[in-house]
């Protein structure tokens, strides 16, 4: 694991590449996850995503955990704050001596990311009302 980070800047998707970047790695499998305009058939005009203080340790553990003799390096960062429709909210970047392990894994991490890291998500509707997202 190569990087693991919260932020409340814009991400930058060439720093996760870089980060990963290997000469034993023979595929890369990236997820970029952003800020659609719609959930459940409701206008979304904007999220707000918050952290808890633990949130980055977390994340790296979950990071941690997704590093096997398949996978080179793992890059992961999530956006905290208000976010636009079309912001990205979470890079996660798998390098891998094959294609098949960096895909899977990246597919496999996110869902971990999504399940385990304290990270919640405030969505703002167009009709003026608002929920928090997996919340309890």
């Amino acid at each position: 694991m190569r990087l693991a980070r919260i932020s409340g800047e814009p991400l930058i998707l060439d720093e996760c590449l870089d980060a990963v970047a290997d000469p034993a790695a023979g595929g890369i499998g990236c997820f970029i996850g952003v800020v659609r305009d719609h959930d459940h058939d409701r206008p979304v005009t904007a999220l707000e995503y918050e952290a808890h203080p633990t949130a980055e340790a977390t994340l790296r553990d979950v990071c941690e955990r997704f590093v096997t003799d398949d996978v080179v390096a793992i890059a992961a960062e999530h956006r905290v704050g208000r976010l636009g429709i079309g912001d990205t909210a979470v890079v996660v970047v798998v390098s891998a001596a094959h294609r098949d392990a960096a895909l899977r894994t990246s597919s496999r991490l996110i869902d971990a990311i999504k399940a385990e890291v304290p990270i919640w998500k405030h969505q703002f509707f167009a009709d003026g009302s608002d929920e928090w997202v997996n919340c309890a």
